[in-house]
């Protein structure tokens, strides 16, 4: 139990890591989406703004969100690697959603903040759709990484519930003994 706490420990924390990486955006990505008003030429010259400068980051930012999503990974493995059912129903799961993620960062976020800094937009997706892209990108990723969250603790839930249920099993099985021990 204490390597799959550990492993849990490996996957949680780097999920809620990258969940609060995203929030940081939602100040930009609630302008570009939910703005009943519609978005003004300042709101998106101020995102353009904000997502350029992520994307001039210093390297080491980037490498540390990075080996924070590969430490996620490693406890996921650490957790499949003698799956029991209940890891295979929801720790399989977290990882598909954990991918999913990943996929989704690697090809819309990280090809946005590349297209945002260079400026080159193309005819097809402008600079508008570019940025509600990304932000659409970073709801989704929310949507994942949170449901990442939810399906590890339905797991722990459920091992709890388990080993409460085991736990009374044995004790009426000591008393079944204990009272045939006494007949006898």
């Amino acid at each position: 139990m204490t390597g799959s706490t550990f492993a849990t420990f490996l996957v949680i924390c780097p999920t809620s890591f990258f969940l609060g990486i995203l929030f940081t955006n939602w100040v930009y990505d609630h302008h570009t989406l939910w703005n009943s008003t519609g978005a003004s030429d300042a709101i998106y010259a101020a995102v353009e703004t904000h997502y350029s400068m992520l994307a001039r980051a210093p390297p080491i930012l980037p490498r540390t969100l990075h080996a924070i999503i590969f430490t996620g990974l490693i406890g996921f493995f650490i957790k499949l690697y003698r799956p029991s059912e209940s890891n295979m129903l929801f720790d399989g799961s977290s990882l598909v959603l954990f991918m999913i993620g990943i996929i989704m960062y690697g090809t819309n976020v990280i090809r946005g903040l590349q297209t945002v800094e260079s400026g080159d937009y193309g005819e097809e997706i402008g600079r508008i759709d570019t940025m509600r892209i990304m932000a659409a990108s970073h709801v989704i990723l929310a949507l994942v990484l949170v449901g990442v969250l939810v399906l590890q603790s339905g797991q722990y839930y459920a091992e709890r519930k388990a080993l409460q249920e085991r736990t009374k099993i044995e004790e009426e099985d000591k008393a079944n003994e204990k009272k045939t021990k006494k007949r006898n």
